[in-house]
């Protein structure tokens, strides 16, 4: 039985997340306060004990374990002629932006969206075109304006479309026929697809994840999907992606690429970290997800009896929740940067995701039930203060 309710003592551990004053809580960035699956550990423990750490490369049973995954928990295999290894998903969509577009063309998203996807972008000289999913404010549900979107990939400059799927930070899983009609839009207007999939294994009952290489073979010849064990087992130190490319002249530009920004080389724990967590980390994720559900549940019921001027965004993916603050601010910044002053609560202003995000919290619950308790108190302490400053 996994162990998802011990605190983990994890200051002054080089942790991004915990780089913060002693009084506060951190829940924005998307890292878990848990220990892996024991199975990872003991991988990289026995990796380590062998004690000789040269020049690596993967081979066919990296492969196969990505595969077998997908096959066991997604029912969709990918073949493994197709994969591709990266040292993250970050640096290989970077990697594909600069080899499949060029320089001032438009790179299409769906704001909000993950805020590195603009890095990506904008760092590497092209430009940001946003079709913005549409919010609606009394199902509180996002959805995609089709006609804007399809007047965007048909924009002459538009060579390229990055998709969370599922969707970061709104948690939205993207059906099959949203999938299937967004790629035949991308192969309509000859837009190279690239699909961020890292969360797709944080999908709880319906609408199920989808992966996109498993539609038509005739739908993904345009389309670059990149996977990860990083936010499904929290290991995002380990720098391990794989990168899934069906067209084998697609692949073969996105791979030269890889290896041009020299992103093909792993470290010392990758490879067995990676086919551990592939091969020997089913229960551990199934427990992981029943706790994430209760915590969601936990944070919703909160929500709706102490802080009713909010609204949790309803969503079975990610461990990310989107909150509506509109009722209260449309500045998302000045409401973050109170709450941590005022009560130690360290949260994710929406309004870096673009689009609507001016009015949203992105809140990171991947915690043990008592520090989610912790920050639901902290929460409304914050919100409450700030409607009473505001109200003055």
């Amino acid at each position: 039985m996994a162990d998802f309710n011990s605190i983990i003592p994890r200051r002054n551990t080089d942790s991004v997340k915990w780089d913060v004053k002693d009084n506060e809580l951190p829940m924005w960035v998307a890292d878990m306060d848990f220990k892996t699956a024991p199975e990872i550990i003991a991988a990289m423990q026995k990796k380590v004990a062998f004690g000789v750490f040269g020049y690596e490369e993967p081979h066919e049973n990296l492969f196969n374990a990505v595969a077998d995954w997908y096959q066991r928990q997604h029912h969709a295999r990918p073949k493994t002629a197709w994969m591709l290894f990266c040292t993250g998903v970050v640096p290989a969509i970077s990697s594909a932006v600069r080899r499949v577009s060029h320089v001032g063309d438009n790179v299409v998203v769906s704001a909000p969206v993950y805020n590195i996807f603009y890095n990506s972008i904008v760092n590497n000289g092209r430009h940001v075109l946003s079709s913005d999913l549409v919010y609606d404010a009394h199902t509180h549900q996002y959805s995609v304006d089709w006609e804007d979107l399809e007047a965007k990939l048909a924009e002459p400059l538009s060579t390229m479309m990055i998709l969370c799927n599922p969707h970061n930070p709104v948690g939205k899983v993207w059906s099959r026929d949203d999938l299937i009609r967004i790629s035949k839009l991308c192969i309509k207007h000859h837009v190279t697809l690239l699909s961020d999939e890292i969360h797709g294994d944080l999908v709880v009952g319906d609408p199920q994840y989808t992966p996109i290489f498993s539609l038509p073979e005739d739908l993904i010849q345009q389309t670059i999907v990149c996977v990860s064990p990083s936010k499904t087992f929290n290991v995002a130190a380990l720098h391990a992606a794989t990168v899934i490319v069906p067209n084998d002249n697609l692949r073969q530009i996105v791979n030269r690429g890889i290896n041009t920004d020299e992103l093909g080389e792993p470290n010392l724990l990758a490879i067995p970290g990676t086919i551990a967590a592939y091969t020997k980390g089913d229960q551990w994720l199934s427990e992981l997800k029943t706790h994430i559900s209760q915590n969601r549940a936990t944070l919703t019921d909160f929500c709706k009896q102490n802080l009713p001027q909010i609204h949790v965004v309803s969503s079975n993916a990610t461990y990310l929740v989107w909150v509506d603050c509109g009722e209260i601010t449309h500045n998302s910044d000045d409401l973050e940067a109170y709450i941590r002053q005022e009560t130690g609560l360290y949260v994710s202003a929406g309004t870096v995701y673009g689009g609507n995000g001016n009015q949203f919290l992105r809140i990171n619950i991947a915690c043990p039930a008592s520090m989610l308790a912790d920050g639901l108190q902290r929460l409304k302490q914050g919100i409450q203060a700030y409607q009473a400053k505001t109200e003055k």
